[in-house]
């Protein structure tokens, strides 16, 4: 690098191309990658500091809580980078992200490079020329704050996630975790699933009709007879009972009305009441409102709309998308006024600008709402070509969401008119609503989703009205009586949780996509759909700390958590004294070691149990949960085990459901019958991983019921096995007997009814097709833990179905081998491409290999860590694998290395 030149370090290595395009020669922009250090595992801490208090958390809790950082294998690479480049640079701008965690990585680039040339923070909230020679010209110095901030919070997760989950690992199941906010979410999850479990359902009937004036007809629903009101969902509280007077209409009535008012066949309007209204635009996108947008309108998780938008971010077409401001610049606000105008006339803006007031009151979001970049806006068309499917729609919803948020308000009319049915001994009363935009105004750009709600069942569908007046006649057809039944409040989705916890302060906007990623992840959550539902192990956690953590699972004081690192971040509290409050404890909290140190007698079996009915309890075994069914006229006889269904979810482990469950015929190993091939006899068994067939030995099964082919008890066989075996000399050692053929029956197949002839199909998987005329290959189709699939060599093709495993032709397989390995669409074999990887300058590639899906730059693969999506990996991600698998070496050749001991950095002043 020429002297003279000054250095500017990003987080991305996307961010570093596009921004030093902007700066010029006079710039070097490198990447940081991330964080280049961290908290050190208990494996990095040397020897001589494993006996004093660093050695248990990496943070010496006696010294004002100084954290212990390691530099990762990858950080340290990074670092030497960094510091040739400094050599000869005459000034160090810090360009991170403009919050708690850039201003963190900030801090530690400066603590870890040490330079001796002047130092700059550079801060800016979009990727484009004049925001980038704009913030060169306008920096700061480090905010050490929003260092204490990110530092405290980075320190209170290590110990609480250290002193928690252990308990966790001896009460309910190794490899669990406890996190100050995942906990709290999954207790979410788990209180929404048990108030289903315990809300009992309600049933009414009402009464609904097509009225029609001429050739306009309109639904119409019962509201009242004789003058009472006719119940409705919301009319019944969750245990089922009413909530107010109001007449519950059964069946048979119901039934009954609909004749009479079918048989009357007019009614009359004797009311109409018209009222005005008016709905204003939502405020420009937060992180959490688009990433609750994305999900209900793009049915995007907030992890993949995160990614997306950090895409979005870095190629330069939307502001920072991480913040809780709502407030657009000036410079915003006057283009998106000037393209509604352009786009929608110049009716569409009101008079003033709107002004958004954000309810955030942390110092890390000094910048501005999620909208696109720029002083001109790029409506969505005509970036299309630059974007790819996901970025495209993520755009196209940014960009209404922030036009529509400064344009007028919609202006409505809303007609409700009450029809009157004479019957023989009382008068039936019908409504209907209709609404009608009399200017759409922000409507002609975006209209917000909405989260389901069980009160959607009674609310009728917006119609059109006729032109109708009071004394109206009208015709009544098509009377149908309807039978519903109340619901319990649905399920969280990603959308509805991130609502909620925002609305109660747990956790920050930038983290919910972490924190759900996370409780799916540990398997607390599953997702049913879009229905977010929690496991059985889920309910044991949340109990173990609602019995012995309950203050750190209490909403009020998480969010009161987030409230004192909010604090610190403005400089407000003292980072030391607010951890020594929060771990050792004061007059009016317990603190975190009182807690663990006092838990006292954990009954794990208690922990793990769940009363179904008298005789049934739901227990969490090693291998999932199951029911413990006891015999009442035997007490004390050993209790019998039932599977759950794996799909099943807790609120459906009703006691109804669980008796189902007991009473089912227990399913034997059915003989099919015997393979003429070899005499073996073939079984169809159900094991815990799913149906199979099985090849044994004709001795094995001596009885077998004629009536239904099942395996009885072999006592004589056993006896008989018993004495050969004592009859062996002394010493000798038995041959291990081979291991018999097996084969996984097909989805579409069933233990009750497959055959003999089909188990034999299955035991001769796999089936040579033929060989390839070309390469002399032999092809062959089998059934793979994925699915069924060709395999030529060390080619392998998915097929669609798994008939075809018996089916395809060698004439259909050269066929699909003819084709690219991942169809037309595709020419390369690659999943996904990237740029070239930093360090060794090859493209990185995303595949699909025998072990799960890999990053590779050619000379290195990197697999894709469990439970991670890998369509959702990021180039940075892509990056940072290469680079800690490069980090690692070769696995068999990996030899211990001693860690060089470290101080503690010197504290911040």
């Amino acid at each position: 690098m020429a002297q003279g030149k000054k250095l500017v370090i990003v987080e991305s290595p996307t961010k570093m191309r596009s921004i030093q395009g902007y700066l010029g020669d006079g710039y070097e922009v490198l990447s940081s990658v991330g964080h280049i250090r961290d908290l050190a595992d208990r494996k990095a801490i040397p020897a001589e500091l494993k006996k004093t208090s660093v050695g248990r958390y990496s943070i010496d809790i006696e010294n004002d809580f100084a954290p212990y950082y390691v530099e990762s294998e990858r950080g340290k690479k990074t670092v030497a980078e960094l510091k040739r480049a400094l050599k000869n640079a005459d000034e160090l701008l810090l360009a991170t992200d403009e919050d708690r965690e850039g201003e963190a990585i900030a801090w530690h680039l400066l603590e870890t490079l040490k330079p001796k040339v002047p130092v700059k923070r550079m801060v800016f909230h979009e990727i484009t020329k004049d925001a980038i020679r704009a913030a060169v010209d306008k920096t700061r110095d480090l905010d050490l704050d929003l260092v204490d901030a990110q530092e405290t919070r980075r320190i209170l997760d290590r110990l609480y996630g250290w002193d928690v989950s252990p308990v966790l690992w001896v009460k309910v199941q190794q490899g669990l975790s406890a996190g100050r906010v995942q906990s709290a979410a999954t207790r979410l999850v788990v209180d929404r699933e048990r108030e289903r479990m315990a809300f009992v359902s309600a049933s009414y009937w009402d009464v609904v009709a097509m009225a029609a004036k001429e050739n306009d007809a309109f639904s119409v629903q019962l509201a009242r007879i004789g003058g009472a009101q006719v119940a409705r969902g919301s009319d019944f509280d969750d245990q089922g009972a009413l909530k107010k007077a109001v007449v519950v209409i059964d069946e048979a009535q119901a039934r009954e009305l609909a004749d009479q008012i079918a048989a009357a066949g007019e009614a009359s309007v004797t009311s109409l009441e018209s009222k005005p209204g008016t709905r204003r635009p939502y405020a420009p996108f937060t992180t959490s409102t688009m990433q609750q947008e994305a999900g209900r309108k793009l049915s995007m998780s907030a992890k993949h709309a995160m990614s997306v938008a950090q895409r979005l971010y870095e190629k330069g077409f939307i502001t920072y998308m991480r913040t809780d401001s709502t407030a657009l610049s000036t410079q915003a606000v006057q283009a998106a006024r000037e393209q509604a105008v352009q786009l929608y006339g110049p009716k569409s803006v009101p008079l003033n600008p709107r002004v958004y007031k954000s309810k955030s009151k942390n110092a890390q979001e000094a910048h501005e709402a999620i909208r696109p970049s720029g002083e001109t806006f790029r409506t969505p068309s005509s970036v299309s070509g630059q974007l790819d499917r996901d970025e495209l729609r993520l755009y196209d919803l940014i960009w209404k969401r922030t036009m529509a948020s400064q344009m007028a308000d919609a202006t409505y009319e809303t007609t409700t008119v009450t029809l009157a049915v004479a019957l023989a001994d009382r008068v039936a009363e019908f409504t209907a609503s209709g609404t009608v935009y009399t200017f759409k105004g922000f409507l002609e750009a975006y209209e917000e989703g909405r989260d389901e709600k069980r009160s959607d069942a009674d609310k009728a569908d917006d119609q059109s009205l006729p032109q109708l007046a009071v004394g109206d006649t009208l015709a009544v057809r098509d009377v149908e009586p309807k039978g519903h039944a109340t619901n319990p409040k649905p399920r969280y989705t990603e959308a509805s949780l991130v609502k909620a916890l925002e609305e109660k302060g747990i956790g920050r906007p930038s983290t919910f996509a972490s924190i759900i990623d996370t409780i799916i992840d540990r398997g607390y959550v599953t997702k049913r759909g879009q229905a977010l539902v929690p496991s059985w192990i889920a309910f044991s956690v949340v109990r173990l700390l609602e019995q012995h953590f309950s203050e750190l699972v209490d909403y009020d004081f998480t969010a009161a958590l987030e409230d004192d690192l909010d604090a610190i971040a403005r400089g407000e509290q003292s980072r030391v004294d607010w951890l020594k409050e929060f771990y050792f404890g004061s007059e009016g909290h317990t603190g975190l070691r009182n807690i663990v140190e006092n838990l006292g007698e954990i009954d794990a079996r208690e922990l793990n149990s769940t009363r179904v009915t008298d005789t049934a309890t739901l227990r969490i075994g090693r291998y999932g949960p199951y029911l413990e069914v006891t015999d009442p006229e035997h007490p004390d006889a050993e209790p019998r085990r039932v599977n759950l269904p794996e799909d099943m979810a807790p609120d459906e482990l009703t006691a109804e459901r669980a008796q189902e469950l007991i009473d089912a015929p227990v399913a034997g190993d059915r003989v099919l019958g015997e393979n003429p091939a070899d005499g073996k006899l073939v079984v169809v068994k159900d094991g815990r991983y799913g149906p199979y067939v099985q090849e044994v030995e004709p001795e094995e099964p001596t009885a077998v019921d004629e009536a239904t082919g099942e395996v009885l008890e072999a006592d004589a066989g056993a006896a008989g096995k018993k004495s050969t075996t004592k009859g062996m000399a002394k010493g000798a050692k038995k041959d291990a007997a081979p291991k018999p053929r097996t084969a996984s029956l097909f989805k579409s197949m069933s233990v009750d009814t497959v055959d003999l002839e089909t188990a034999l199909q299955l035991l001769s998987l796999p089936r040579v097709v033929g060989t390839d005329p070309e390469s002399g290959e032999q092809i062959t189709a089998q059934n793979g833990r994925y699915g069924p699939y060709l395999k030529k060599g060390a080619d392998s093709r998915t097929l669609d179905n798994e008939q075809l495993i018996f089916d395809i032709t060698l004439d259909q397989a050269l066929a699909i081998y003819a084709q690219p390995k991942y169809g037309a669409r595709r020419a390369s074999s690659a999943l996904k491409e990237f740029e070239n990887d930093p360090v060794s300058g090859k493209p990185i590639r995303l595949r699909d290999g025998r072990f799960g899906p890999y990053v590779t730059d050619g000379d290195t693969n990197a697999t894709i860590p469990r439970g991670e999506d890998a369509m959702e990996v990021t180039f940075e991600r892509a990056v940072q694998l290469l680079a800690d698998k490069r980090a690692k070496g070769p696995a068999p050749k990996r030899t211990a290395r001693r860690t060089t001991a470290r101080k503690a950095p010197a504290k911040k002043s």
